[in-house]
């Protein structure tokens, strides 16, 4: 597999470049933002490279940086999300923005992506939110240390849609470390206020 190219860029389009290692030219979908930031024609490239295997099709899509990359790798594990919408996602939103907009549950600004439903949104919500990095101020998160019976009342309440930071800084603030009841009562009056 294709995992990185350096070569000559010999041509570039809002979606495409082709780029020139060894002779052979490599056809290679991009995003928008990455589009944004390439070299001038005839200059070194190197992008960060995701095969694509199917049946009928070997299909490049590059990167200029690794965690972009990475999050298109995993924008391809929700169903419904082929590479070439991923690549469209990518186009459509920054990055940290994204990843900031799935771990906050915000579907109305997922939802503003072309191509990106309603049920889309959740999915991608639902199955990544917890999988991807924390970025931007949240970097600086510390996890406490939960006991057994706080880590079943922050479970309960991430169940009933509550965000786990959100959770989190709850059950911190709780003077009294009873029983589950207690504590999720105490937990849910403080979110409430």
């Amino acid at each position: 597999m294709i995992a990185h190219l350096r070569g000559k860029l010999i041509s570039r389009r809002p979606n495409l470049v082709i780029v020139e290692t060894g002779g052979v030219g490599y056809d290679v979908t991009i995003s928008v933002p990455a589009f944004a930031e390439l070299p001038s024609l005839g200059s070194e490239v190197a992008l960060h490279i995701h095969t694509h295997v199917r049946e009928d099709q070997l299909a490049l899509y590059g990167f200029l940086r690794h965690e972009e990359k990475d999050l298109f790798e995993k924008l391809i594990t929700v169903s419904g999300i082929g590479p070439k919408l991923a690549i469209t996602i990518l186009s459509g939103m920054p990055a940290d923005d994204m990843v900031n907009s799935i771990r906050a549950n915000d579907l109305a600004r997922l939802t503003k992506i072309p191509g990106i439903g309603r049920k889309t949104a959740e999915r991608m919500v639902l199955e990544l939110r917890d999988k991807l990095p924390l970025v931007g101020a949240d970097q600086v998160h510390v996890v406490p240390s939960l006991s057994a019976t706080q880590e079943d009342v922050l479970s309960a309440l991430m169940n009933l849609g509550y965000q786990r930071a959100t959770a989190e800084k709850a059950l911190a603030n709780l003077k009294e470390n009873g029983s589950f009841d207690a504590m999720f009562r105490a937990a849910l009056a403080a979110m409430s206020k």
